[in-house]
């Protein structure tokens, strides 16, 4: 027995037909940083897909540790296959949550060096991030419908950060803003506020 809607055949003789968009994650690309200044997906460049093909990109950032202590991971888009990085303004909010190892100290709250007005600095998708031998970030940003030329570009992040100070602590930002541009978004750059990026791995998935 076979399922239509509207003209479209979902299910065919009990079977999920191959024309049904599955939302399933489709693996594009893993970078890994060796002592990197910047990790870049660029649409069309080593069998990157950055266009219409899927309507979410999905990037999981694994193990990400800097050279230099105490930086700042951030996100620069592109709209010209990455001949330049934040050509465009983005408008975000971030807020973060922390706990020393030692109980000593917890905090909640919005970090307004880490928001974006309608600015094209690189979007900060975590903070503090040591780079002591132990000390890494992990998280994972979602960019939706990049190729769009009606609508802005929406993404969210969520990272785990673990830095040594005085006593060590546990670090969880959360970033959700927009591209405002309806120009394709078809190049992303990632890298720290200074120095390289020494380790890590970062995986581009889409989702139709």
């Amino acid at each position: 027995m076979g399922l239509i809607s509207n003209g479209t055949t979902l299910l065919d003789a009990g079977a999920l037909d191959s024309g049904v968009a599955t939302g399933s994650m489709t693996h594009i690309k893993t970078l890994t940083a060796s002592s990197s200044a910047t990790l870049s997906f660029v649409h069309g460049a080593s069998s990157v897909v950055f266009d219409g093909t899927y309507k979410e990109y999905v990037f999981k950032f694994i193990d990400i540790h800097p050279a230099t202590n105490n930086q700042w991971l951030r996100m620069e888009p592109s709209v010209n296959g990455g001949s330049n990085y934040n050509a465009v303004n983005s408008t975000s909010s971030h807020f973060r949550a922390w706990h020393d190892e030692d109980d000593s100290a917890t905090s909640l709250s919005y970090y307004t060096d880490g928001d974006l007005i309608e600015s094209t600095d690189g979007q900060v998708l975590c903070t503090e991030v040591g780079n002591g031998n132990d000390n890494s970030a992990t998280g994972t940003l979602h960019l939706y419908n990049p190729a769009s030329t009606a609508f802005v570009k929406h993404y969210i992040s969520n990272f785990q950060v673990l830095y040594n100070a005085s006593a060590g602590y546990s670090m969880n930002n959360f970033v959700a803003g927009y591209i405002n541009t309806t120009s394709a978004v078809n190049a992303i750059k990632f890298r720290f506020n200074s120095g390289n990026i020494d380790a890590g791995t970062i995986k581009m998935y889409g989702i139709k």
